[in-house]
């Protein structure tokens, strides 16, 4: 295993209570990121450091870019379609977890076949009763798997042939095999399990070379894993609380983390007052791009 030498920097002092679902808009050379807890959508420039954002009646956990342009959002009952950055969001599909209360929509991520794979969460942590669901271009959606508390961690690799995520509280990261013609998982397995106390699996991101890289929720880095799950570089991080890593800038060797201020002590954050930011460091092996959602 390699600890990274590379300099981590504060790209964005965000301070968000639950900054998350970074991803890299290559067009607009735009990092759009959520943060749950607020309700917010937000749009950063790195180039000048402006962040905009919109505030929601709901929460948004995670989204994707659309094809023909705008988003699709994973909302607090189900998806929502957002044509333009000042339109009001209009609801997509089944609303599934309508009535749900402790429930919703968490993290996900496109596949290269243009489908949105979207995870819940158990808010109240009550009931391993959150889900991973597929969505097609028309809008219906598959369960896919549940049993869970918080599902995180959704990614395909280059060809769509294998898919990574992880259920958080039980510190593991699962692998699949994945058939792209029909949108199928095989092969669950346990990838690797991370030791109690030292963090548990949140976002993560493949590069293109096919290693996984994961950010660890309370254990203050993000580590860069192989296909057996064997840990090839660890990058400690400013703060205990990264919550998801993506790649961009204009060759997607940019390294994206964003992070989170809740739950955190007053003790902690004074130890910690960056944390809720956005951190960057450089990588040698890009990101893949995002590919965006074909409804």
């Amino acid at each position: 295993m390699i600890m990274a030498t590379q300099t981590v920097e504060l790209a964005l002092d965000a301070r968000a209570e639950l900054g998350e679902g970074p991803r890299w808009h290559s067009a607009e050379r735009r990092l759009y990121w959520v943060d749950i807890a607020r309700n917010q959508l937000h749009r950063f420039d790195p180039a000048t450091g402006a962040d905009v954002f919109r505030t929601f009646d709901v929460p948004v956990g995670c989204f994707a870019f659309r094809a023909g342009g705008g988003l699709v959002l994973a909302m607090k009952d189900g998806l929502a379609l957002l044509d333009h950055w000042e339109d009001r969001p209009r609801p997509f599909g089944e609303q599934i977890l309508a009535d749900k209360g402790e429930l919703r929509f968490n993290d996900g991520r496109t596949d290269p076949a243009g489908r949105f794979w979207v995870g819940s969460v158990n808010t109240a942590k009550s009931a391993r009763d959150a889900a991973l669901y597929r969505v097609d271009p028309d809008g219906s959606i598959a369960f896919v798997e549940g049993g869970m508390l918080t599902c995180n961690g959704a990614a395909f690799d280059t060809d769509g042939t294998a898919f990574r995520h992880a259920d958080t509280p039980s510190h593991e990261l699962r692998g699949y095999a994945v058939d792209p013609i029909a949108g199928t998982l095989s092969n669950r397995r346990i990838l690797r399990r991370f030791p109690e106390g030292r963090g548990r699996p949140d976002g993560g991101s493949f590069d293109s070379k096919g290693a996984y890289w994961s950010a660890l929720f309370d254990g203050g880095r993000v580590v860069r894993l192989d296909e057996a799950g064997d840990i090839l570089m660890t990058v400690d991080l400013p703060v205990t609380r990264p919550t998801m890593i993506v790649f961009g800038g204009p060759d997607l060797r940019t390294a994206y983390v964003t992070s989170a201020r809740t739950g955190l002590s007053a003790e902690q954050l004074a130890d910690q007052p960056h944390a809720g930011g956005i951190f960057s460091f450089r990588v040698d092996v890009p990101g893949l791009p995002e590919v965006p959602f074909a409804g």
